[in-house]
């Protein structure tokens, strides 16, 4: 159940365009809140709402030092979604196999 919630979590905070790209970002590498927001045309506290979003899904780890504060990609966390994927992949490579023998059976049937 936990890992269901955990899941929803990430899926929410992944379901904005500018979530993606500042995951996409720190995939790269840390870096400061400053230099995230830097591209995207939004105020600097619309823009720590998503930073707020992605540190409580987990997938992203602030630290400060001084007046800045960094962000780092939790890897571990996107490992959650790589394993559920990759059931999902499982149980329709399962179902598309199951159909091709079936039509293969139907077409081998006088």
């Amino acid at each position: 159940m936990a890992n269901h919630e955990a899941l929803d979590d990430i899926f929410v905070a992944l379901a904005d365009p500018t979530r993606r790209d500042v995951i996409r970002r720190l995939g790269r590498g840390p870096t400061s809140v400053g230099e995230l927001a830097r591209p995207f045309p939004i105020t600097l506290p619309s823009f720590m709402k998503h930073v707020r979003t992605l540190e409580a899904s987990g997938l992203i780890r602030t630290s400060k030092s001084g007046r800045v504060r960094t962000c780092t990609l939790n890897r571990e966390r996107l490992a959650l979604v790589d394993d559920w994927l990759a059931e999902q992949r499982r149980a329709w490579e399962a179902a598309t196999d199951r159909l091709e023998q079936l039509v293969t059976d139907l077409e081998e049937t006088p």
